[in-house]
């Protein structure tokens, strides 16, 4: 029998379902958030949370996992509301030097088989120490330039869903329907057949590790855009949040299967979770929890849809 859901079709239902879920409770407990003001209030961190997971999706794609994102992008931070602020030059060098590291972290981990949840944990270590020599203390400055961009406000939807829209496109295209990101889901579906078709895994790690240091440093600079200021832990969470985001966007830890465009619903579900939890007036101490017990519930749905779309087949 023909297949009614695609495990693509699958992957983009349910984060979209759950984030409309969501859409239509807060509307309920907050009618006035249904306007311009209220959806850029709601989707107001949605950009580098946003960013923050595309990049954990990209190591996820070559079945990785990455658990320094969150004092990365801390460290990113602060690098540009100091050096980025007050000397350009010189924050850009440490960025494209921050970039060149994760590059060779994919290679070192490839090439002594290390478990890459173990090497990352070390270097966020690393990542958050650098972070507390440049910026012992919150503060700071947020670069006019960056500051502008995202307080800019476009006509019909606010910057956050624009930046979203734009940010899921790029991404899709890039992994899903370029070379170079079918050589990188290659990578974590059969690395084998990708090395025996001619193309260097070393080289493709590299550049997936690269790319994703990338997207976290554009998450970093989004970040401090909207909070105008920095510190050492101002991202912390963001590990977290990016690899629940990829998991409720459709993606599987291994098997090189994502879905940037869920993964960037998955972002905006966890986004707007923490404002109808706000609603709910449930204290931020627990809104971590129930943040993962939405992730569950998601989760235990995308199970039976593929268990009942797995029978309709067999009949």
């Amino acid at each position: 029998m023909k297949k009614f859901f695609s495990p693509d079709t699958i992957r983009l239902i349910v984060p979209a379902l759950s984030l409309t879920v969501l859409l239509i409770a807060v509307f309920y407990l907050q009618p006035r958030a249904m306007s311009y003001t209220g959806l850029n209030l709601l989707f107001n961190l949605a950009v580098p949370i946003a960013l923050a997971t595309i990049a954990q999706m990209l190591i996820m794609t070559v079945n990785d996992l990455d658990l320094s994102m969150g004092t990365f992008v801390s460290f990113v931070a602060c690098v540009t509301a100091t050096f980025l602020q007050a000397s350009p030059l010189l924050g850009i060098v440490i960025l494209l030097a921050a970039i060149a590291t994760y590059a060779v972290i994919g290679v070192l981990i490839h090439l002594r088989d290390l478990p890459s949840i173990v090497v990352t944990l070390g270097m966020s270590f690393v990542w958050g120490g650098l972070a507390v020599l440049i910026l012992p203390a919150p503060g700071g400055q947020a670069p006019e330039w960056i500051r502008a961009i995202m307080t800019s406000k476009p006509p019909i939807m606010p910057m956050a869903i624009v930046a979203s829209i734009l940010i899921a496109v790029f991404s899709h295209l890039l992994i899903m329907r370029s070379s170079f990101g079918v050589v990188l889901r290659g990578v974590g579906g059969n690395a084998r057949s990708v090395e025996r078709a001619g193309w260097s895994i070393i080289r493709a790690r590299a550049a997936v590790y690269a790319l994703a240091a990338f997207f976290a440093i554009l998450a970093g600079i989004a970040l401090v855009g909207l909070t105008t200021a920095a510190d050492a832990n101002i991202a912390l969470r963001y590990t977290l949040l990016s690899i629940a985001g990829v998991i409720l966007g459709g993606g599987e830890f291994v098997g090189g299967r994502v879905s940037p465009i869920g993964a960037v619903i998955g972002a905006l579900t966890l986004t707007l979770a923490g404002s109808f939890l706000s609603f709910l007036r449930i204290s931020p101490d627990w809104q971590i929890g129930a943040q993962g017990a939405i992730l569950i519930i998601v989760l235990a749905l995308r199970l039976l849809l593929n268990r009942f779309e797995a029978r309709r087949t067999r009949r």
